[in-house]
C-alpha cells in the first residue's frame, strides 16, 4: 500500500469515528434512540409494550400519560395501520368494566363510576355497561339508606327548607330518585315540595318581587319540567310581567327614572327577551341623558356623574350618554372660564351683573346667541354660582315663556336647528314635563318629514342626518321606523 493509499484510509477512518461520536452525543441528549426518528414503528412497538404492561398491572389510565389507554392511544396515532392498538384498547375497555364491578362490590362507588365511565368512553358493549350501571346504582341505594334520607327530606320540608344546600328537601328527594327513580315516597315528596316552592313564588308575584318568582319558578322546572302547577304559575308570571312593563311605561311618563328602571328589570327577569322593555330601558338611559345634561348646565357636576352612571349601568351604549358626557365636558371647561369668585360678597356682585346682562339680552332680542352674550348664557352662569338664589329664580322662570315662544316660532316656520337651540334651552330651564316631551316628539316628527322628503328627492346623506336628529329626540316617535327601513332600502349595496 503505497503512502498516497495509507493516508487517504486514515483520513475515512477518522471520518467514521467522528461520525460515530455525533449519533452518540445525539442520543445522549435528546434521551431517545435514533431509530425512533427514523423509524416511528419502533417507537410504536414499544408503546405496545409498555402499554401491555400498565394493563397487566391494572393501570388503566394515567394523567401524566403513563396508563394502559393512553400508551395505547399514543402507538395507534404513530402507526394506525396496525390493530394491536385498537385490539389493546378494547381489552382496556373490559378491564375498566371489570374494575367497576370489583370497586361496586368494595362499596368503592367513585372509584366504579370512573372505571365505568372509562369503559363507555372506549366504546364497550352497552348492554354490559348498563348492567354493571345498574347494580351499581342498587348497591349506592342500599349503602346510602334510602329511608334515612326520606326522612331528612320530610323533616327539611316541615321546617320549610325546601331548596338550597345539600341538606334540604328537594336536593334530597333528587339523590333520593337518582338512585331509585321509582319510589313513591320519594316522587310525592317533591311533588308537594314544588308545590310550596311555588306557592311562595306566586306570594312573591303579589310583592311585584318578580325577579325573585321568576327565579324560584326556574328552579321548580329543573326539579320537574312537568310539574302539574308550572303552567297556572308561568301564566301568572307573564300577567304580573305584562302589568310591570305598564308601570314602567307610566313612571318613565312621569319622570320616575329609578322606579321606571327597576320595572323594566322586573319584565326582563321574566322574558330576557321582551322588545318592549329592552327598548323602555334604552328610554330611561335617554331620560337619565337629558336630566345630567341640565345638571351639567346648572353646573352641578355631582349630580350630572351620578345619574350618568346610572344611565351607563342600564345601556352603556346609548347615543345619549355621548351627548351627555360632551355637554358636561363643556360646562366644566366654562366654569373654569367664569373664574368664580370666592368671596361670597364678590360672588352675589358677580350674580346681579349676570342677571343684569341677561335681562339686556333678552330686551334686545339675544335669547340664544352670540354665544357667550344671550340671556340664556348669562342666566346659566348665575344658576352655577347661586341655584337658590330667588333672584335667580325668577329669572329661570322669566326665560321659560320666551324658550318656549322661541320654540314655536322656529317649528312654525320650519326652521329646525333653531327650533332644536331653543327646545334645549327650554328642556333645562323646564326639565322633563309632559308638554317638554310634547315638544320634543312635534320636532321629531318635522325632522321624519324632512327626511322622507330629502329621500324622495334623492338626498340620502341628508335623510340620513334627518333620522338621526329624529331619534336623538324620541326614538319611539311614529314613522321613525318605517323611514330607518326606508333609507336601509335606498342605501348602496356596499353601504
Amino acid at each position: 500500500m503505497s503512502a498516497t493509499q495509507s493516508a487517504s484510509l486514515r483520513h475515512r477512518v477518522a471520518w467514521l469515528l467522528a461520525a460515530l461520536v455525533m449519533l452518540g452525543l445525539l442520543a445522549i441528549v435528546f434521551r431517545q434512540p435514533l431509530a425512533d426518528r427514523l423509524w416511528p414503528e419502533a417507537r410504536a412497538q414499544r408503546l405496545r409494550e409498555a402499554a401491555a404492561q400498565a394493563l397487566a398491572h391494572d393501570k388503566l389510565t394515567a394523567a401524566d400519560g403513563s396508563g394502559a389507554r393512553e400508551l395505547y392511544e399514543a402507538a395507534l396515532a404513530l402507526d394506525p395501520d396496525r390493530d394491536e392498538a385498537r385490539v389493546g384498547l378494547q381489552r382496556v375497555a373490559l378491564a375498566a368494566l371489570a374494575q367497576a364491578r370489583r370497586a361496586t362490590q368494595a362499596q368503592r362507588f367513585e372509584d366504579a363510576h370512573r372505571a365505568l365511565q372509562l369503559a363507555r368512553d372506549l366504546a364497550v358493549p352497552r348492554a354490559e355497561a348498563d348492567a354493571v350501571a345498574e347494580t351499581l346504582r342498587k348497591r349506592e341505594a342500599e349503602v346510602a339508606g334510602i329511608d334515612g334520607l326520606l326522612a331528612q327530606a320530610a323533616a327539611a320540608r316541615k321546617a320549610g327548607r325546601l331548596d338550597g344546600d345539600g341538606t334540604a328537601a328537594l336536593p334530597l328527594y333528587r339523590r333520593v330518585l337518582a338512585l331509585q327513580p321509582n319510589r313513591t315516597e320519594a316522587l310525592e315528596g317533591r311533588e308537594d315540595a314544588l308545590s310550596e316552592l311555588l306557592q311562595r313564588a306566586a306570594g312573591l308575584i303579589e310583592q311585584k318581587q318578580l325577579a325573585e318568582a321568576a327565579a324560584l319558578v326556574a328552579r321548580a322546572r329543573e326539579y320537574d319540567p312537568g310539574h302539574v302547577d308550572l303552567p297556572d304559575m308561568q301564566a301568572q308570571l307573564a300577567r304580573a310581567a305584562d302589568a310591570r312593563r305598564t308601570q314602567g311605561q307610566r313612571f318613565l311618563r312621569r319622570g320616575r327614572l329609578d322606579a321606571a328602571a327597576a320595572a323594566y328589570r322586573d319584565v326582563l327577569a321574566v322574558a330576557t327577551d321582551d322588545a318592549d322593555a329592552q327598548s323602555g330601558l334604552e328610554r330611561v338611559a335617554q331620560a337619565y341623558g337629558q336630566r345630567a345634561e341640565r345638571y351639567a348646565a346648572d353646573f352641578r357636576f355631582a349630580d350630572a356623574e351620578r345619574v350618568l352612571r346610572q344611565a351607563r349601568e342600564i345601556a352603556p351604549q346609548s347615543p345619549a350618554l355621548v351627548e351627555a358626557e360632551r355637554s358636561l365636558a363643556q360646562a366644566r371647561q366654562h366654569q373654569r372660564q367664569l373664574h368664580i369668585p370666592a368671596n361670597s360678597a364678590q360672588r352675589a356682585r358677580r350674580v346681579r351683573q349676570l342677571l343684569a346682562a341677561a335681562a339686556a339680552a333678552e330686551t334686545r332680542g339675544d335669547l340664544l346667541a352670540p354665544p357667550g352674550e344671550s340671556a340664556y348664557d348669562h342666566l346659566r352662569a348665575a344658576r352655577a354660582l347661586a341655584p337658590n338664589d330667588p333672584a335667580v329664580r325668577r329669572a329661570s322662570a322669566r326665560l321659560l315663556p320666551a324658550a318656549k315662544t322661541c320654540f314655536e316660532d322656529e317649528l312654525r316656520g320650519n326652521r329646525l336647528v333653531r327650533a332644536q337651540a331653543c327646545l334645549d334651552v327650554r328642556l333645562q330651564l323646564e326639565g322633563d314635563t309632559a308638554s317638554a316631551r310634547d315638544a320634543r316628539r312635534r320636532l321629531a316628527s318635522r325632522w321624519i318629514a324632512v327626511g322622507d322628503e330629502r329621500l324622495g328627492a334623492g338626498e340620502l346623506d341628508v335623510a340620513k342626518r334627518a333620522h338621526a336628529a329624529a331619534q336623538a329626540l324620541d326614538p319611539k316617535t311614529p314613522g321613525l321606523a318605517a323611514l330607518a327601513e326606508r333609507l336601509r332600502a335606498a342605501a348602496p349595496a356596499d353601504d
